[in-house]
C-alpha cells in the first residue's frame, strides 16, 4: 500500500525553470506547452512571480506556483548538483552475474559521491551464491523470487532516508546521484530516475545502433514529470533513488514484468511527484544478440495486461478524442465526399477550440486554434500509425491479406512511420537499418502484447481511450 505524501510546500530556495519549449504569449501572461499540450494563463499575481523565466520559492505563494508548474510540465527543477549525497543506501539485485556486480560495485567505489554509500546486493538464487567485496553486505534468496521481490528485500534492510536502485548490467556514470539528490528536496517527490544510456564497449550486435537511438530503457532527453498518459509515462526499474517512506510495501513481488510501471502509476495516483532527470546518467548492457533482443522485447510487451489489470485505461495504447479518430476516418478512407466531410469537421473543431480561448473584449485566436489544431491532428496521426505497425499489427496484417488496397496503405504506413522515427537520428544510423530494425521491434513487442492479452483474457491492454480531462 502506497502512504499518501505529506502537505509541505516546495522549500525556499527551491527553484524552477520554464522548459524551453514552453511558449509565453499575451506578453507572458499565457504559457503554452507541457504533456498534454495546455494553455494555461496566469493570474496578475502569479504572471508578476514569473515576470522571467526562472521562479525562485520565497514564499507560499511562489511555491504554490512553482509546484503547478511542475506538474504540468511546463517548468522543470533548476538545482544545483548536491556533490557530496548522503543519507543514500544502494541496492543490487541480482541472479547470476558475477563479472557484471564486479564492474557495478568497482564503479561505486571509483566514485567520490558514491563511495562512502551503505551497498547492498541481493542475490536472488543466483547457481553460484554471490561474494561481495568487504564493505559490501550481501543478501540471499534461496531460490529466485524475480528482481521485484529482490529489491524490496534490499529496500527492506535499509535504514537510510533515501534507496537508489542500480541492477547488476548497469554501469552509473559519473555525477548521477547527485543530480537526482536534489528533485528529493521537493516533500512529494517520491522517484527521480536518471537517463538510462547505452555501455561503451559493451559487445555490440546488428541492432547495437537502433538501441543507441531508441532504446527501449531510454526515455528521451527532456526533463519531465512523469505520469501515465504523457510524453513520459514511466521510469524503468534499472535505475532509481526512491524516498523510502513513500514505497509502502514496495515494489508488486506478483509481477516478473512492468512492475517498475506499476509503482510509479500507483505513486502518482497516491499523489506523489516523479521526476525523470536526462542530465543524470546510467549506462546499460543492452542484449546484443537480435534474437535475445526480440525475446526481450516481446516479453516487455507481456505486461500490458498486467498493467490493464491494476490501473485499467491508463495502459492504452492508443489515446485519441472521438472526433480525432473521425476526421482521420473520413480524410484516409472517406472518398470523394468524404475527405470534404473530414476537412468540415477539422474546421468545425477549430472553430470550437478558438471560441473556448477566446477572452471578452479581444479578437477570436482563430490562427493559435489552427495552429493547436494541426498539432493535434499531426500528433494523432502519428499514434495511429504506431497502432498499425507496433500495437495492434496483427489486426493491419489480417486486413492487409484481404484487401490489396488495404496492403497498400499498410506498407505506406510502415515505410512512413520508419522514416519519421529515423529522421532525428539520421546523423548516427543509417534509414535501412533503423527502419529494419523499428520494425523488428514493433513486431515482437505486438506479438508479446497479444500474448499477454490472449494469456490474460482480458482486451483492455488493446482498446482505444478518451483523452483524460
Amino acid at each position: 500500500m502506497i502512504p499518501a505524501p505529506p502537505g509541505g510546500r516546495l522549500p525556499d530556495g527551491f527553484a524552477v525553470a520554464l522548459d524551453p519549449r514552453t511558449r509565453r504569449r499575451d506578453g507572458g501572461t499565457t504559457l503554452l506547452g507541457g504533456s498534454p499540450l495546455r494553455l494555461v494563463r496566469l493570474a496578475p499575481r502569479a504572471a508578476e512571480l514569473l515576470a522571467t523565466d526562472r521562479l525562485v520559492v520565497a514564499d507560499p505563494a511562489g511555491a504554490a506556483l512553482a509546484g503547478r508548474l511542475l506538474d504540468a510540465g511546463l517548468a522543470h527543477p533548476d538545482l544545483p548538483a548536491d556533490p557530496a549525497p548522503a543519507g543514500v543506501t544502494v541496492v543490487v539485485p541480482v541472479r547470476d552475474r558475477p563479472e557484471e556486480l564486479a564492474r557495478l560495485l568497482a564503479a561505486l567505489r571509483a566514485d567520490p559521491a558514491t563511495a562512502p554509500l551503505p551497498v547492498v546486493v541481493v542475490d536472488d538464487g543466483s547457481a553460484v551464491p554471490v561474494v561481495a567485496p568487504a564493505g559490501v553486505r550481501v543478501l540471499r534468496h534461496p531460490g529466485a523470487r524475480g528482481p521485484a521481490a529482490a529489491r524490496n528485500t534490499g529496500l527492506a534492510v535499509a535504514t537510510t532516508e533515501l534507496v537508489a536502485f542500480l541492477d547488476s548490467d548497469c554501469v552509473p556514470l559519473p555525477g548521477w546521484l547527485g543530480l537526482l539528490r536534489p528533485h528529493l528536496a521537493d516533500p512529494r517527490v517520491a522517484v527521480a530516475g536518471p537517463r538510462i544510456v547505452p555501455l561503451d564497449g559493451a559487445a555490440r550486435g546488428w541492432t547495437s545502433p537502433y538501441e543507441a537511438v531508441a532504446g527501449a530503457l531510454d526515455m528521451g532527453p527532456h526533463p519531465a514529470p512523469v505520469r501515465p498518459m504523457s510524453a513520459v509515462p514511466y521510469l524503468p526499474s534499472a535505475a532509481l533513488l526512491v524516498r523510502r517512506a513513500a514505497l509502502g510495501d514496495g515494489f508488486d513481488e506478483a509481477m516478473r514484468v512492468a512492475e517498475d510501471v506499476d509503482l510509479v502509476w500507483r505513486l502518482t495516483a497516491a499523489g506523489w511527484r516523479v521526476r525523470y532527470e536526462p542530465a543524470a546518467a546510467v549506462a546499460h548492457e543492452h542484449p546484443a544478440p537480435t534474437t535475445t533482443w526480440l525475446r526481450r522485447r516481446a516479453f516487455y510487451g507481456t505486461g500490458a495486461a498486467l498493467l490493464a489489470a491494476r490501473h485499467g485505461p491508463a495502459v492504452s495504447p492508443l489515446v485519441m478524442a472521438p472526433e480525432t479518430a473521425a476526421t482521420w476516418a473520413l480524410l484516409v478512407a472517406g472518398g470523394r465526399w468524404g475527405r470534404p466531410a473530414g476537412l468540415a469537421l477539422l474546421g468545425w473543431t477549430t472553430a470550437r477550440l478558438a471560441r473556448r480561448l477566446a477572452r471578452p473584449g479581444e479578437p477570436v485566436p482563430a490562427a493559435l486554434a489552427a495552429g493547436l489544431v494541426a498539432r493535434g491532428l499531426a500528433a494523432s496521426g502519428q499514434a495511429l500509425a504506431r497502432s498499425v505497425t507496433r500495437h495492434h499489427w496483427p489486426l493491419a496484417a489480417a486486413v492487409a491479406l484481404a484487401s490489396r488496397r488495404a496492403r497498400r496503405g499498410v506498407l505506406a504506413v510502415a515505410v512512413g512511420d520508419a522514416l519519421v522515427g529515423w529522421w532525428p537520428h539520421r546523423g548516427r544510423i543509417g534509414p535501412v537499418r533503423h527502419g529494419v530494425a523499428r520494425r523488428l521491434d514493433d513486431l515482437a513487442y505486438g506479438a508479446g502484447l497479444w500474448a499477454g492479452a490472449v494469456r490474460a483474457r482480458d482486451a483492455r491492454a488493446l482498446l482505444p481511450v478518451r483523452p483524460p480531462r
